[in-house]
């Protein structure tokens, strides 16, 4: 017998990065979002003299050994719980390997709620998080789902009260966005020598106070009224947090860095917002993670088809999902139908 697993993307709404930690880390603080798009993680599990992983996808790009998540997760429960097992994980893939997403990320975590039900017992929920951190910075959000506030370098994850669902359309372009780089103009960005006292440019806040800006923004839209003063007295913030959030003017800081390596990114999240003022503008549009994915969340699903035209008109693939709130995330994880995940463009 096996288990199947829907396993969710996420978007980032909003992303402060601040200074680096002892460890070679950033700090960040960062507002995880999931969404309805997700692949398909099958597990099989049976009891063993010996512990082993074997690991297959549809996809031929995606790693089949101990440097895969899914792999990194079911290694380290097992490990940490003793368990004697052996494990097979079978990963369908229809969302594009890399993109700042977080479909591998979501891989791991569903590959780990496969194995506690193919053992038929509930991990303890400590296991669970340490697990999901040694396998990546994103995957512990996907142990919660929902609005979920990121910390530490993304792996400190606390539940936020949920926006209700709403229409998001994801552009995923194919472009090579490299990470590490991001950082590393990133903190060139911020060195003293690119700061107006020696000759350089006016930067942004400093990386520190990003990372308070985010949080009391975060509190703000997501606390309750009077949190920090940013909306006005007795306004409700329980009606929509989402668009508290949107209000205060949050941002993703590695845009800064990313666009002017990738102009046509840029352009892609003007193709997103749409007119300022019009009926089919997104009430926000920005990159996910350190992209290249970018996202428009809109207030009607006809203002989502007409971004969605928007892109196509471009030649951008692009598709229409919704964000899913945690009650949705939970209720849809477990597959018991054979509804076939809906494919991104572009993959295969």
């Amino acid at each position: 017998m096996s288990t199947k697993v829907r396993s969710h993307s996420k978007i980032n709404l909003g992303l402060a990065i601040g200074p680096l930690r002892p460890d070679g880390f950033h700090r960040l603080a960062t507002l995880y979002q999931t969404l309805s798009l997700y692949d398909t993680v099958t597990v099989t599990a049976r009891a063993a003299d010996h512990p082993s992983i074997s690991l297959r996808s549809t996809h031929p790009q995606v790693p089949l050994g101990p440097e895969n998540t899914a792999w990194k997760i079911v290694q380290h429960a097992l490990h940490e719980l003793r368990l004697r097992a052996e494990v097979e994980i079978f990963i369908e893939k229809t969302l594009p390997l890399q993109g700042g997403i977080g479909a591998g990320s979501a891989n791991a975590a569903a590959a780990l709620l496969g194995l506690e039900a193919e053992l038929g017992q509930r991990f303890p929920i400590p296991t669970r998080f340490r697990a999901a951190a040694a396998a990546g910075s994103d995957v512990p959000l996907f142990l919660l789902g929902g609005a979920v506030l990121g910390l530490g370098r993304g792996e400190e994850v606390y539940p936020l009260p949920d926006p209700p669902s709403m229409p998001c359309v994801l552009a995923l372009p194919g472009v090579g966005v490299s990470t590490p780089r991001a950082y590393r103009d990133w903190d060139l960005l911020h060195s003293p020598s690119n700061s107006p006292a020696q000759g350089g440019a006016l930067t942004a806040a400093e990386p520190s106070s990003k990372i308070e800006e985010l949080s009391r923004t975060l509190a703000a839209a997501f606390g309750g009224p009077g949190s920090s003063g940013i909306l006005s007295a007795g306004e409700d913030l329980a009606e929509n947090p989402l668009l508290a959030l949107v209000r205060t003017g949050i941002e993703n800081d590695f845009e800064k860095v990313v666009f002017p390596q990738h102009p046509i990114l840029g352009e892609i999240k003007r193709i997103l917002a749409g007119e300022p003022g019009a009926a089919d503008a997104a009430l926000y549009a920005a990159l996910s993670g350190s992209g290249s994915a970018l996202f428009g969340i809109y207030s009607e699903d006809e203002a989502a088809e007409a971004a969605l035209r928007r892109l196509r008109r471009q030649g951008i693939p692009g598709i229409v999902a919704r964000t899913l709130p945690r009650s949705q995330y939970w209720d849809s994880m477990v597959i018991s139908d054979p509804t076939p995940a809906p494919r991104f463009p572009g993959t295969t």
